[in-house]
Protein backbone atom coordinates (compact mmCIF):
# COMPACT_ATOMS: atom_id res chain seq x y z
CA UNK A 1 0.00 0.00 0.00
CA UNK A 2 1.02 3.19 -0.80
CA UNK A 3 2.31 5.65 2.28
CA UNK A 4 -0.18 9.11 2.60
CA UNK A 5 1.72 11.96 0.60
CA UNK A 6 1.00 15.33 2.69
CA UNK A 7 0.88 18.01 -0.53
CA UNK A 8 1.39 21.64 0.16
CA UNK A 9 -1.00 24.25 -1.69
CA UNK A 10 -0.21 28.18 -2.12
CA UNK A 11 -2.95 29.98 -4.03
CA UNK A 12 -2.11 33.27 -4.23
CA UNK A 13 -3.76 36.18 -6.48
CA UNK A 14 -2.34 35.86 -9.91
CA UNK A 15 -0.49 32.26 -9.45
CA UNK A 16 -1.11 28.56 -7.70
CA UNK A 17 1.99 26.57 -6.39
CA UNK A 18 1.87 23.22 -5.02
CA UNK A 19 5.00 20.57 -3.92
CA UNK A 20 4.58 17.24 -2.13
CA UNK A 21 6.20 18.17 1.51
CA UNK A 22 6.81 14.10 2.18
CA UNK A 23 10.21 14.03 3.05
CA UNK A 24 11.32 17.37 2.29
CA UNK A 25 13.25 19.16 5.50
CA UNK A 26 11.93 22.67 5.95
CA UNK A 27 15.57 24.57 4.81
CA UNK A 28 15.30 21.95 2.09
CA UNK A 29 12.15 23.13 0.17
CA UNK A 30 13.35 24.61 -3.38
CA UNK A 31 12.13 26.03 -6.54
CA UNK A 32 12.97 22.37 -8.55
CA UNK A 33 10.46 20.51 -6.33
CA UNK A 34 7.88 23.27 -6.72
CA UNK A 35 5.30 23.52 -9.43
CA UNK A 36 3.55 26.93 -10.86
CA UNK A 37 0.25 28.15 -12.86
CA UNK A 38 -1.14 31.22 -13.54
CA UNK A 39 -4.64 31.20 -12.63
CA UNK A 40 -7.84 33.26 -13.69
CA UNK A 41 -11.51 33.41 -12.77
CA UNK A 42 -13.88 31.28 -13.52
CA UNK A 43 -11.24 28.83 -12.52
CA UNK A 44 -9.90 26.11 -15.50
CA UNK A 45 -11.47 23.02 -14.15
CA UNK A 46 -9.11 20.94 -16.42
CA UNK A 47 -5.77 22.84 -15.59
CA UNK A 48 -6.55 21.68 -12.29
CA UNK A 49 -6.86 18.42 -12.57
CA UNK A 50 -3.87 18.09 -14.44
CA UNK A 51 -1.87 20.30 -12.09
CA UNK A 52 -3.12 17.57 -9.78
CA UNK A 53 -2.58 15.17 -11.33
CA UNK A 54 -0.16 13.12 -8.79
CA UNK A 55 -2.24 13.31 -6.15
CA UNK A 56 -3.60 10.34 -4.57
CA UNK A 57 -6.83 9.49 -2.94
CA UNK A 58 -6.40 9.59 0.59
CA UNK A 59 -3.49 12.00 0.51
CA UNK A 60 -3.48 15.25 2.38
CA UNK A 61 -3.63 18.92 1.01
CA UNK A 62 -3.01 22.02 2.75
CA UNK A 63 -3.85 25.24 1.54
CA UNK A 64 -3.10 28.55 2.29
CA UNK A 65 -5.36 30.63 0.29
CA UNK A 66 -5.54 34.66 -0.58
CA UNK A 67 -7.39 34.43 -4.29
CA UNK A 68 -11.39 34.93 -4.13
CA UNK A 69 -13.56 32.61 -2.60
CA UNK A 70 -14.57 31.20 -6.25
CA UNK A 71 -11.19 30.49 -7.07
CA UNK A 72 -10.18 28.84 -3.27
CA UNK A 73 -13.50 26.57 -3.50
CA UNK A 74 -12.23 25.18 -6.67
CA UNK A 75 -9.29 24.62 -5.88
CA UNK A 76 -10.58 22.59 -3.23
CA UNK A 77 -13.55 20.59 -5.34
CA UNK A 78 -10.74 19.52 -7.90
CA UNK A 79 -8.07 18.32 -4.54
CA UNK A 80 -11.22 16.46 -3.57
CA UNK A 81 -12.19 15.15 -6.62
CA UNK A 82 -8.64 13.26 -6.37
CA UNK A 83 -9.77 11.94 -2.85
CA UNK A 84 -7.55 14.24 -0.69
CA UNK A 85 -8.18 15.34 2.70
CA UNK A 86 -7.84 19.31 2.29
CA UNK A 87 -7.08 21.37 5.17
CA UNK A 88 -6.94 25.29 5.10
CA UNK A 89 -3.96 27.06 6.88
CA UNK A 90 -5.57 29.81 9.48
CA UNK A 91 -3.48 32.57 10.82
CA UNK A 92 -3.36 32.01 14.73
CA UNK A 93 -1.69 33.90 17.13
CA UNK A 94 0.59 31.50 18.37
CA UNK A 95 2.15 28.69 16.56
CA UNK A 96 5.44 26.83 15.72
CA UNK A 97 7.38 29.16 18.38
CA UNK A 98 5.92 32.06 16.40
CA UNK A 99 3.70 35.03 18.25
CA UNK A 100 2.23 37.92 16.12
CA UNK A 101 1.74 41.29 16.74
CA UNK A 102 -2.40 41.65 15.81
CA UNK A 103 -4.78 41.76 18.20
CA UNK A 104 -7.20 40.25 15.67
CA UNK A 105 -5.30 37.11 14.46
CA UNK A 106 -7.64 36.99 11.36
CA UNK A 107 -7.01 40.10 9.85
CA UNK A 108 -3.40 39.31 9.44
CA UNK A 109 -3.26 37.74 6.11
CA UNK A 110 -2.54 33.67 5.97
CA UNK A 111 0.29 34.23 2.97
CA UNK A 112 2.42 37.04 5.29
CA UNK A 113 1.23 34.91 8.93
CA UNK A 114 3.41 31.63 6.85
CA UNK A 115 5.68 33.49 5.61
CA UNK A 116 6.90 34.19 9.39
CA UNK A 117 6.46 30.57 10.81
CA UNK A 118 9.20 30.21 8.12
CA UNK A 119 11.12 32.71 8.70
CA UNK A 120 11.45 31.46 12.19
CA UNK A 121 12.28 27.61 11.40
CA UNK A 122 15.33 28.70 9.81
CA UNK A 123 16.75 29.56 12.99
CA UNK A 124 19.24 32.54 12.25
CA UNK A 125 17.55 35.42 13.99
CA UNK A 126 15.42 38.48 13.09
CA UNK A 127 14.50 38.93 10.31
CA UNK A 128 12.95 41.81 7.73
CA UNK A 129 9.82 39.54 5.91
CA UNK A 130 9.24 41.32 2.36
CA UNK A 131 7.10 39.51 -0.15
CA UNK A 132 6.57 41.42 -3.83
CA UNK A 133 3.60 40.45 -4.87
CA UNK A 134 0.17 42.39 -6.12
CA UNK A 135 1.02 44.09 -2.87
CA UNK A 136 4.18 44.66 -1.21
CA UNK A 137 4.55 43.73 2.66
CA UNK A 138 7.29 43.84 4.81
CA UNK A 139 6.99 42.01 8.31
CA UNK A 140 9.62 42.20 11.10
CA UNK A 141 10.48 39.21 13.40
CA UNK A 142 12.54 39.18 16.27
CA UNK A 143 14.66 36.05 17.30
CA UNK A 144 12.98 34.79 20.07
CA UNK A 145 9.52 34.58 17.44
CA UNK A 146 7.69 37.73 18.33
CA UNK A 147 5.82 39.41 15.46
CA UNK A 148 5.97 43.41 15.68
CA UNK A 149 4.03 43.91 12.78
CA UNK A 150 4.56 45.41 9.37
CA UNK A 151 3.48 47.32 6.60
CA UNK A 152 1.50 47.13 3.69
CA UNK A 153 1.81 49.17 -0.08
CA UNK A 154 1.42 48.55 -3.32
CA UNK A 155 3.52 46.98 -5.47
CA UNK A 156 6.09 47.91 -8.15
CA UNK A 157 3.53 45.91 -10.34
CA UNK A 158 0.18 47.39 -9.11
CA UNK A 159 1.46 51.04 -9.00
CA UNK A 160 2.30 50.99 -12.59
CA UNK A 161 -1.04 48.64 -13.69
CA UNK A 162 -3.10 51.72 -11.41
CA UNK A 163 -1.75 54.43 -13.18
CA UNK A 164 -1.87 52.88 -16.64
CA UNK A 165 -5.68 52.54 -16.11
CA UNK A 166 -6.31 56.40 -14.75
CA UNK A 167 -3.81 57.13 -17.72
CA UNK A 168 -3.90 55.00 -20.36
CA UNK A 169 -1.27 56.85 -22.23
CA UNK A 170 0.95 55.25 -19.66
CA UNK A 171 2.18 52.26 -20.39
CA UNK A 172 2.21 49.51 -17.44
CA UNK A 173 5.25 47.50 -18.25
CA UNK A 174 8.84 48.42 -19.91
CA UNK A 175 11.62 50.69 -18.68
CA UNK A 176 14.58 50.54 -16.63
CA UNK A 177 15.50 52.12 -13.27
CA UNK A 178 17.66 54.74 -13.24
CA UNK A 179 18.16 57.71 -10.73
CA UNK A 180 16.83 60.07 -13.58
CA UNK A 181 14.79 59.34 -16.71
CA UNK A 182 14.46 61.01 -19.80
CA UNK A 183 11.74 59.29 -20.91
CA UNK A 184 8.63 58.40 -19.50
CA UNK A 185 8.54 54.65 -19.78
CA UNK A 186 11.97 54.70 -17.82
CA UNK A 187 10.52 57.21 -15.43
CA UNK A 188 7.64 54.76 -14.19
CA UNK A 189 10.09 51.57 -13.79
CA UNK A 190 11.95 54.00 -11.93
CA UNK A 191 9.39 55.62 -9.83
CA UNK A 192 7.61 52.14 -8.93
CA UNK A 193 10.70 50.51 -7.98
CA UNK A 194 12.46 53.22 -6.07
CA UNK A 195 9.51 53.53 -3.95
CA UNK A 196 9.35 50.28 -3.16
CA UNK A 197 13.12 50.39 -2.50
CA UNK A 198 13.12 53.49 -0.55
CA UNK A 199 9.85 51.94 1.84
CA UNK A 200 12.11 48.92 2.64
CA UNK A 201 14.96 50.54 3.08
CA UNK A 202 13.34 52.89 5.58
CA UNK A 203 11.55 49.81 7.44
CA UNK A 204 15.86 47.62 7.79
CA UNK A 205 16.26 50.92 9.49
CA UNK A 206 13.51 51.04 11.87
CA UNK A 207 14.30 47.41 12.65
CA UNK A 208 17.24 47.91 13.50
CA UNK A 209 16.60 50.63 16.12
CA UNK A 210 13.54 48.46 17.62
CA UNK A 211 15.72 45.01 17.86
CA UNK A 212 19.34 46.92 18.69
CA UNK A 213 20.18 44.77 15.80
CA UNK A 214 20.01 43.76 12.07
CA UNK A 215 17.41 41.79 11.00
CA UNK A 216 18.16 39.28 8.18
CA UNK A 217 16.53 40.86 4.56
CA UNK A 218 13.98 37.89 3.08
CA UNK A 219 12.73 38.31 0.01
CA UNK A 220 9.97 36.79 -1.47
CA UNK A 221 6.87 36.88 -4.23
CA UNK A 222 6.62 36.72 -8.13
CA UNK A 223 7.97 40.65 -8.09
CA UNK A 224 11.02 39.78 -6.34
CA UNK A 225 13.85 39.96 -9.56
CA UNK A 226 12.59 42.83 -10.83
CA UNK A 227 12.88 44.35 -7.21
CA UNK A 228 16.05 43.18 -6.88
CA UNK A 229 17.98 43.23 -10.24
CA UNK A 230 20.53 45.87 -10.00
CA UNK A 231 20.39 46.36 -6.22
CA UNK A 232 23.09 46.41 -4.17
CA UNK A 233 21.26 45.54 -0.79
CA UNK A 234 22.06 42.80 1.40
CA UNK A 235 19.27 40.19 1.13
CA UNK A 236 18.03 36.48 0.56
CA UNK A 237 15.54 35.39 -1.97
CA UNK A 238 13.59 32.91 -0.67
CA UNK A 239 10.79 31.95 -3.72
CA UNK A 240 8.99 29.66 -1.42
CA UNK A 241 8.56 31.16 1.46
CA UNK A 242 4.66 30.80 2.06
CA UNK A 243 4.92 26.84 1.18
CA UNK A 244 7.75 26.56 3.69
CA UNK A 245 5.62 28.38 6.22
CA UNK A 246 2.53 26.06 5.02
CA UNK A 247 4.81 23.12 5.81
CA UNK A 248 5.84 24.20 9.39
CA UNK A 249 2.31 25.03 9.52
CA UNK A 250 1.04 21.66 9.12
CA UNK A 251 3.88 19.87 10.89
CA UNK A 252 2.65 22.16 13.81
CA UNK A 253 -0.68 20.81 13.66
CA UNK A 254 -0.54 17.11 13.10
CA UNK A 255 1.80 17.14 16.13
CA UNK A 256 -0.58 18.71 17.69
CA UNK A 257 -3.76 16.42 16.42
CA UNK A 258 -1.30 13.06 17.95
CA UNK A 259 -1.60 14.57 21.09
Amino acid sequence: MNKQANWLIDLGNTRLKWARADSIAFDELASGKTHALAHAEPADASALEKAFAAIRAGDHAWIASVASPTLGAAVEAALQRRGATVTRATTQSTCAGVRIAYAHPSRLGVDRFLALLAAHARGQGASLIVSVGTALTIDLLDADGAHHGGLIAPSPTLMREVLSQRAPHLPATGGEVVDFADDTVDALASGAILSARALIARSLRAARRKLDATPTLLIAGGGADALCAGWRVRGERMPDLVLRGLHVYAHAASKSARR
